[in-house]
């Protein structure tokens, strides 16, 4: 079976270091790169793209709500055009970096409170499917498995990659447990190791409560600022390895071809 493993990359900010960001591209299989709107710049942009096309690694854009300074974290209740807007600009400014190597952005995976707000509210999620679908039809939309983000993209006919979060814990409800709480972050990683091989195998998400909820798994983000994030991404694609999975970026996996 194929799987991806997917990381935020690029994050750079007085709220992370990016320091792992070289070792990370040498372990997963796609990047999701931060535009400058909650983290980023040009220069970071242009390091994670030139390390990505050495490793054979795809991105793509990980647009956010304007917000420096709570690192994209902020919910923001924004009228349908500037949703548009902020998405748009954010895909432009990457691609434009990556034209100078000659390369295409693969996919868009929205960041943060503007990503959990989507998860939530189909009207947001439809928002952002017409978006992509406008810029280019052949974008691969990278979603939180059984979202509301993932009904809407199927509804609008998007290539959708469906992910997990290796270091996350989830809700009954199939929602991530807010960062608020103690327990939202998993940052042993034996136990990420642990989580995300019941999940594909099973193609569930594991909650808390040790419900599972039957889903469709093509990636698997691991944070890059989750602490042990590089630890927990070398053991994890260890582990997926060894029980038998095909890791391959995500416009090369047979599904999006």
């Amino acid at each position: 079976m194929e799987i991806n493993i997917n990381c935020d990359l690029g994050e750079k900010s007085k709220h992370h270091s990016n320091k792992n960001d070289p070792d990370l591209l040498n372990i997963v299989n796609t990047a999701s790169i931060a535009c400058g709107y909650h983290a980023g710049d040009e220069s970071t942009m242009r390091k994670v793209i030139s390390i990505s096309v050495k490793n054979g690694v795809s991105f793509g854009a990980h647009p956010s709500f304007k917000d420096l300074e709570n690192f994209g974290r902020k919910r923001m209740n924004l009228p349908a055009i500037e949703i548009k807007k902020l998405i748009k600009d954010q895909f432009y400014i990457l691609q434009n970096i990556a034209d100078e190597k000659n390369q295409k952005v693969t996919h868009i995976k929205p960041h943060g409170a503007l990503n959990n707000m989507a998860c939530e509210d189909i009207e947001l999620s439809d928002i952002i499917s017409e978006t992509i679908n406008e810029i280019d039809k052949e974008l691969i939309y990278l979603v939180p498995t059984g979202s509301k983000m993932e009904i809407s993209a199927n509804k609008h006919g998007l290539k959708v990659a469906s992910e997990i979060f290796a270091d996350r814990n989830y809700l009954d409800d199939g929602n991530l447990v807010s960062r608020k709480e103690i327990n939202a972050v998993i940052t042993d990683p034996e136990v990420a190791k642990e989580h995300v091989l019941f999940m594909v195998k099973n193609q569930a998400l594991r909650c808390l409560s040790g419900r599972q909820i039957p889903c469709k798994i093509d990636s698997i983000c691991i944070h890059g600022d989750t602490l042990r994030s590089l630890e927990t991404a070398k053991i994890i694609k260890s582990n997926l390895v060894n029980n038998g999975f095909e890791l391959k970026p995500l416009n090369k996996m047979k599904k999006f071809l």
